[in-house]
């Protein structure tokens, strides 16, 4: 069973930084592309960023400039850097895994607190 665990969250101030950590285990066969959505309570899931296997990143215009998404494949990692953090940033962020086997795998999610 593969599963993805995050860590990084937290509470940070206006204008400050926190670095995401997503880590794959379990049976994986081969990844494709992996990335970050965050959701708020009562809204839909939206995608922050993803970035493919060789790469290339893609990013919501909302976080252009001030995150960067990267991955470590041989670790099976992802990793979303969030810099000069917005009140609207605040959301439960969630990374994901497309698996070409077992298809989008999710993680539990962790919360990203931005507050004076």
């Amino acid at each position: 069973q593969v599963q993805l665990v995050e860590s990084g969250g937290g509470l940070v101030q206006p204008g400050g930084s926190l670095r995401l950590s997503c880590a794959a285990s379990g049976r994986i066969f081969s990844i494709n592309d992996m990335g970050w959505y965050r959701q708020a309570p009562g809204k839909e899931r939206e995608l922050v960023a993803s970035i493919t296997s060789r790469g290339t990143a893609n990013y919501a215009d909302s976080v252009k400039g001030r995150f960067t998404i990267s991955r470590d494949n041989a670790k099976k990692m992802v990793y979303l850097q969030m810099n000069n953090l917005k009140s609207e940033d605040m959301d439960v962020y969630y990374c994901y895994v497309d698996d070409w086997v077992y298809g989008r795998i999710w993680g539990q999610g962790t919360a990203v607190t931005v507050s004076s």
